[in-house]
């Protein structure tokens, strides 16, 4: 095994490591509580929060351009 570690060793931490990545996820979606669900219908570009700061950049680029 990598190290000079035992199998029974490395499978322990293996394990532990897995099992805190996995809680730490679980406690993460427990807290923050995402919005999981798919629309039906999708967004029209620009109506989404974080695309109204990349079209509104681009807004003022376009007419800085232009002048």
């Amino acid at each position: 095994m990598p190290g000079g570690v035992p199998w029974s060793v490395y499978l322990k931490m293996l394990s532990s490591s897995l099992l805190a990545m996995c809680a730490g996820a679980q406690v993460v979606h427990w807290y923050y509580r995402p919005d999981l669900t798919i629309p039906e219908i999708p967004p029209k570009p620009g109506e989404l929060r974080t695309e109204l700061l990349g079209l509104r950049e681009r807004h003022r680029e376009s007419q800085v351009s232009q002048q």
